[in-house]
């Protein structure tokens, strides 16, 4: 493992020499509807104003938001990527939101419906929401019950391209009583009905739903009754949003002015903008970087733990098929193979990339499910090369040549003489997970496996069924990032591992079911989990898939994460929200 440290020496120091290039940014943009003159355009000094005579300017309240990656799509029921919803959220709001500490909040809705409060039937089958009364889009017109109705109505259309149906497609009507009360009647009772609706779409400003994927409002046509309003999108550079006037009614609301988004090319040029106060927050650190700034007064390090688990999700289905749902019979020809799977799980010394490369400051992963009520008991894999190299003697692959690489010896589903050599792809501009990759390289050469890296942007890893992205439609054999479930697991767990959400042209590209496993017991209790109010029982059904996700390995599990931004000492009301993104209260940050 020695290479390693010549190697990140050597990142090191080709970062710094980035550095020195790129942290000096451009100017920031002027507000929306003004443009800075030229200076050969500048009026003349004899003809401003005397200085006594000019109103004394009020400083206008900028907060630049660093994210290292650039949303592909802002639609939220379409995007896939975590950053789009850090820029979404600023925009768009749902009926109800989750606090930091896991509670429901009203937003659009005057309070949460329960069963205490009357609003949600004893069998829970009939959930009312009264909404707020004078709510207005951003271009002033009226936010009303219809625009429920219709969000409701664009998630399901088979034609939408909406990535995730569950629990919409348990609804059997949505309602109107005048305005502003919304009657939604189930058609079987879904356990996590709280976190329905958590963005709402206008009717008025989108499209026909089956043309969902092609609306202006997917980009720079977002609209929201949010605090902010979106004006600008320059690829590449920064997204402009500004103080949303109409807010809610809310004169005060929000505190800053204007929000620059500004797309940076890695973590590392980020920690050089943050520490030189040329960007205010930056977004999505890890428990390395935390030492670096701890002792720093003008930076605070904001950290909580989270349901994040950084993994490497497998493809079990052949990888040349354009979304086949029929992995059984068109299996990868490598990783078909459970034993495959298996023996790269025992060949992963986990604890060593946690000591080496997070500093011991998380823990070893072990499941989908790591905190809260439905957390999963699953023991760490052990690390043992040797049941590795006797699982892939077993599958029929070895190394007849001598090169260290194994190869199809009578194995169940490759070619004969086919090395066992697996592309491993995460998102670029990301360090630590190309650290990470260099030591699974190493690793799983100890083993006989190669692996080799093909790293994209995050735009290109993340994208839309529509934009032909290869997770979604299967074209890769091994990924490398963090997901997390919200504050109820249900459409998360059910999206990923649920046998019916593997993403094909039949369904739109629905589901993030990307390894494409097929598990009965497991997809059996995932549904006994989404249709039972008992929690105890729930969480028994969440064990069940828990523990045949450890047996199959579509995914396997490398370490848990915990949620850590930066910000500017001088930045307040910036409060880390696990169950949500991070601009979750956008219009509470202001700057001192």
């Amino acid at each position: 493992m020695n290479k390693l440290r010549s190697w990140s020496v050597l990142w090191i120091i080709l970062v710094a020499a980035a550095l020195t290039l790129t942290a000096c940014p451009a100017a920031s943009p002027a507000p929306s509807g003004e443009q800075a003159a030229p200076a050969e355009e500048a009026a003349p000094a004899e003809e401003a104003a005397p200085a006594e005579e000019a109103a004394p300017a009020q400083e206008m309240k900028q907060i630049v938001y660093a994210l290292y990656q650039e949303p592909e799509i802002l639609n939220p029921y379409i995007a896939t990527q975590t950053a789009a919803g850090e820029v979404n959220s600023m925009v768009v709001e749902g009926l109800l939101g989750v606090d930091p500490d896991g509670n429901f909040y009203p937003a659009l809705a005057t309070e949460v419906p329960s069963v205490e409060n009357g609003m949600v039937s004893e069998d829970g089958m009939t959930v009312t929401y009264n909404l707020r009364e004078g709510v207005v889009w951003s271009d002033g017109e009226p936010f009303t019950c219809d625009d429920v109705v219709f969000t409701w109505e664009a998630i399901t259309n088979p034609e939408s391209g909406a990535v995730s149906t569950t629990g919409y497609d348990k609804i059997e009507s949505v309602t109107c009583d005048g305005d502003y009360k919304v009657t939604v009647q189930y058609s079987e009772f879904y356990a996590p009905y709280l976190t329905l609706f958590g963005a709402i779409m206008p009717r008025h400003a989108t499209g026909d739903p089956a043309d969902m994927q092609n609306w202006d409002y997917n980009w720079d046509g977002l609209l929201g009754t949010g605090p902010f309003v979106l004006t600008e999108w320059v690829s590449g550079d920064h997204i402009t949003l500004v103080k949303n006037e109409k807010y809610r009614g809310y004169p005060d609301l929000p505190k800053a002015d204007q929000i620059i988004v500004r797309i940076i090319p890695s973590r590392e040029v980020g920690k050089a903008l943050i520490t030189s106060g040329e960007i205010d927050i930056l977004w999505d650190l890890t428990e390395a970087d935390v030492p670096e700034f701890e002792a720093n007064p003008d930076v605070t390090v904001n950290k909580r733990p989270s349901p994040g688990t950084e993994r490497l999700l497998l493809n079990l289905a052949d990888p040349t098929l354009d979304a086949t749902d029929d992995p059984i019979n068109n299996p990868h020809p490598l990783l078909g193979d459970v034993r495959v799977r298996n023996a790269i799980e025992l060949g992963i010394d986990k604890q060593f990339i946690v000591d080496e490369l997070l500093f011991g400051a998380t823990t070893v992963g072990t499941s989908e499910l790591n905190i809260g009520w439905p957390k999963c008991d699953i023991p760490a894999s052990p690390y043992d090369p040797e049941g590795a190299k006797a699982l892939l003697e077993e599958a029929g692959f070895t190394d007849e040549d001598g090169d260290g690489v194994r190869e199809c010896h009578g194995c169940a589903n490759a070619e004969e003489g086919t090395p066992l050599r697996l592309k491993l792809q995460t998102t670029t501009g990301n360090q630590l997970r190309e650290e990470a990759e260099q030591l699974l390289i190493e690793m799983m050469s100890e083993i006989g496996v190669e692996f080799y890296i093909e790293n994209v942007p995050s735009s290109e890893l993340f994208g839309s069924w529509a934009s032909g992205a290869f997770r979604k439609h299967g074209n890769f054999d091994i990924l490398m990032y963090t997901t997390s479930g919200g504050v109820d697991p249900q459409a998360h767990m059910y999206g990923y591992f649920h046998k019916d959400s593997m993403p094909t042209e039949a369904n739109g590209g629905r589901g993030f079911n990307y390894s494409r496993w097929v598990n009965d017991r497991a997809s059996e209790a995932l549904d006994r989990a989404g249709s039972v109010p008992d929690l105890a029982e729930r969480k028994a059904a969440y064990q069940v898939v828990c523990e045949e996700i450890a047996k199959d390995d579509p995914h396997i599990y490398l370490y848990d994460r915990s949620d850590v931004h930066l910000s500017r000492s001088n930045i307040v009301g910036f409060d880390v929200n696990p169950w949500d993104n991070q601009t979750w209260n956008a219009e509470m940050w202001d700057k001192q």
